[in-house]
């Protein structure tokens, strides 16, 4: 269900198809994000399942699946 709705967030953003997107898709290589496009997508992460991301973190989701996992290992 994360995975889901994570891949409508990031399609909605930065309008591609979400069926394109698997857990081992990297943000920044693979769906040429910059880093305005990173924050407002971890902004809109951090609203839809009420978990904070912090600064130090970011650099460490590389992949749609590491912020999967982040998000499952920090919802309340």
């Amino acid at each position: 269900m994360v995975f889901e709705k994570l891949k409508e967030i990031i399609a909605l953003q930065l309008d591609i198809d979400g069926e394109t997107l698997t857990p081992e898709t990297k943000i920044l290589e693979d769906l040429g994000t910059d880093s305005l496009d990173v924050v407002e997508m971890l902004m809109s992460v951090e609203d839809e399942f009420d978990v904070e991301i912090p600064d130090e973190k970011i650099e460490d989701l590389k992949t749609i699946g590491d912020v999967v996992e982040y998000i499952q290992d920090h919802m309340d």
